[in-house]
């Protein structure tokens, strides 16, 4: 295969945008866009590798294993392994775990399924993930498993055929990426389904390119180096990714890989020895870059200074140098052990087997507790949260057992009221079954985890919509219920993500909104059909305010500041809690009060952040410094406390304060 520095060159401008996206510059909110850069460079070079070998009759599997392992494992195990002792070190119990499990991920070559089903890619949590990055390492060692067998299989039937016939699979591709977006968002970043279209297109490159040579034009590969270079400065994590907005820099790379010939414009730019040297350290700087900046994370309280970030991207690149230096090209060229096909592949072997050996210990330890010598966790989980709710857990099966008229009920005596929401709902039914128990009175209590309290079809997580329209069926023919309490995190549903999540598009019987800035029509038009719904059975209607939301999880924090030494005491470690402004809070309802204020000579709105606010600053935590929240914006028992009160407090003549834990 014929070296093209180029290719280097455009490693490197795939590289650079996503070590800076990761070190959270603003400037480069896009720059995960670069991990598709990479993916179209594969696909073209592993192609073009196959179909040398494959016309030259030399074709082996076992021979492009053995080169894949020595170009990909020995730098990732040195990674892996020297990541193991600072997790050990400044890791409290839960993220351990997690790091654990993320080990026997890379050494199963699953990180993407992993990472799939734990996290979200743009949350701040994935942030101080060390391993999170291998998601892309594993969609390629994938691809690397079946795709040679495949071409292989039939290659007999001509380049030309194969190249119609993958272009057909790119297409499926790209469709159900399309139809992921909106169905499964969080699988269609991660998994290889959604994400071959983008290493196919770097594979129908390669046999286009064998076909018809190389072509050269500096009008289109300057295009393609702007579609790229575009694509990291105006995409952010509230652009619907990857789909259709991945066309922007993946034709951007095919441009560049097949215009950019040697002599055009882009090819002298990317050719220079600064671009080809960065790209030649682009594997070892991919590999480092994520758990410095994830340690420096764990190991602070609050986001590291930007100084900080920029310091840890030039240990990436020098850190790089040295791996690139000392541990690939020493097992791709020189070592005596890079020689041997049986050594390589027990070398492989051992390496993976060792890192799933030790993830595996990680996890059944439970994260080795006893490291910190400390009962903060104990004293935490104490206190009843959303996540131990009796009824919330059980609010997805809440349709079959309605269907038979069975509720989860809160309080004992007659019923009298129906508390129905998301988990927000959930977080406050602990100490409303205590409330109502004491009042003599009960309520049918119904949530569930992203499920709006809406009629008309409302829907930010598949089944929400059926588990509301039958709460609501059961809830409005109840003769004995007189007042529906509506809570949600409203702002999830207009805004579409919190924090840095993955957008979600709400949809209702009307269809699902276009962009996440028309959620907030869409749930309008549910809110109307829910409160005409209600109105026209006779039910009062209570619509509670949301409660802050923080950065921070309030219960993660005490015990991290606990863990690493920044507090001696719960109380201690309570008061560093960062405050919120109540201008953030305003801001980030900003769509949704409008709304619910709509309806404000209808039903009696319960705005319940003054509860937690005051003098223009919000916190988790009381004047005794007790925590009134288990997490970023869910209440614990002692903040259910005051929003139960509060809505409680004028209809039911009880105590209103009162708690049967322990202060924290």
């Amino acid at each position: 295969m014929q070296y093209r520095p180029e290719i280097d060159g455009l490693r490197a401008v795939a590289v650079l945008p996503v070590v800076l996206f990761h070190a959270g510059f603003q400037w480069f909110q896009g720059g995960y866009i670069g991990v598709d850069v990479f993916f179209v460079i594969s696909g073209y070079l592993i192609t073009t590798l196959l179909i040398e070998d494959l016309k030259a009759g030399r074709f082996s599997i076992a021979d492009f294993y053995e080169r894949r392992a020595k170009r990909i494992l020995p730098a990732l195990f040195f990674v892996a392994l020297t990541c193991i002792p600072f997790a050990l070190l400044w890791m409290v119990p839960e993220e351990l775990i997690g790091f654990g499990k993320s080990l026997v991920a890379v050494g199963t070559f699953s990180s993407n399924v992993f990472f799939w089903q734990e996290n979200d890619y743009f949350s701040p949590v994935s942030e101080a993930m060390p391993l999170l990055h291998t998601w892309s390492l594993a969609v390629e060692e994938q691809y690397y498993l079946l795709f040679p067998l495949i071409l292989a299989a039939f290659w007999k039937f001509g380049a030309r055929r194969l190249f119609w016939g993958i272009l057909v699979a790119s297409l499926v591709s790209l469709a159900m990426s399309e139809w992921s977006l909106i169905h499964a968002p969080e699988a269609n970043f991660y998994l290889p389904h959604t994400r071959a279209w983008e290493l196919f297109t770097g594979s129908l490159l390669a046999l286009y390119i064998h076909q018809n040579g190389a072509q050269r034009s500096n009008l289109l590969s300057v295009l393609g180096l702007i579609a790229v270079l575009v694509s990291v400065f105006i995409y952010d994590g509230e652009t619907p990714f990857p789909g259709m907005y991945a066309l922007l820099p993946v034709v951007g790379t095919a441009l560049i890989i097949l215009y950019a010939a040697s002599g055009t414009w882009v090819a002298r730019l990317l050719s220079l020895r600064g671009f080809v040297f960065l790209g030649l350290i682009s594997y070892s700087l991919y590999l480092w870059h994520q758990p410095l900046f994830a340690f420096a994370r764990i190991r602070s309280l609050h986001e590291p200074h930007e100084e900080i970030m920029l310091a840890l991207v030039v240990a990436s690149l020098a850190l790089a140098t040295l791996t690139w230096k000392y541990v690939e090209t020493p097992f791709r060229k020189n070592l005596k052990i890079s020689r041997s096909r049986k050594a390589i592949f027990a070398f492989s072997a051992t390496g993976l087997i060792s890192i799933v050996i030790v993830g595996g210990a990680i996890d059944h330890q439970r994260g080795f507790p006893e490291r910190s010598g400390l009962d903060v966790v104990e004293a935490l989980k104490e206190i009843p949260n959303v996540r131990e709710s009796y009824c919330h857990k059980k609010g997805r099966r809440s349709v079959e057992e309605m269907a038979t008229g069975e509720f989860c009920l809160v309080g004992e005596g007659e019923l009298r009221y129906a508390i129905i929401g998301d988990s927000h709902a959930g977080a406050i039914f602990d100490y409303a079954d205590d409330y109502l128990t004491e009042a003599g009175v009960s309520a049918i209590a119904v949530s569930g985890g992203y499920c709006a309290p809406l009629l008309n079809g409302f829907e930010a997580e598949e089944g929400c919509a059926d588990i509301m329209s039958s709460a609501f069926e059961s809830i409005l023919e109840n003769p004995d219920v007189d007042t529906v309490i509506m809570l949600a995190e409203w702002a999830i549903y207009t805004e579409g993500f919190r924090d840095n999540d993955t957008p979600r598009k709400v949809r209702d019987n009307e269809g699902r909104a276009s962009l996440v800035s028309d959620n907030a029509t869409v749930l309008e038009r549910s809110m109307e059909e829910t409160m005409a719904s209600i109105e026209s059975a006779g039910k009062n209607i209570i619509l509670v305010f949301p409660v802050p939301e923080f950065e921070q999880r309030a219960n993660d924090f005490v015990e991290k500041a606990m863990f690493l030494g920044y507090a001696e005491s719960i109380d201690q470690a309570v008061s560093l809690l960062p405050a919120l402004d109540q201008a953030e809070y305003r801001l980030r309802n900003h769509r949704v009060l409008p709304l619910l204020e709509q309806y404000e000579n209808k039903v009696t709105l319960l705005p319940v952040q003054h509860l937690f606010c005051e003098a223009g600053s919000c916190r988790q935590y009381d004047e005794n410094k007790r925590l009134l929240f288990s997490d970023s914006n869910h209440v614990n028992y002692y903040g259910a406390e005051r929003v139960v009160n509060e809505i409680f407090g004028e209809v039911i003549d009880t105590r209103s304060e009162r708690s049967r834990f322990s202060t924290l």
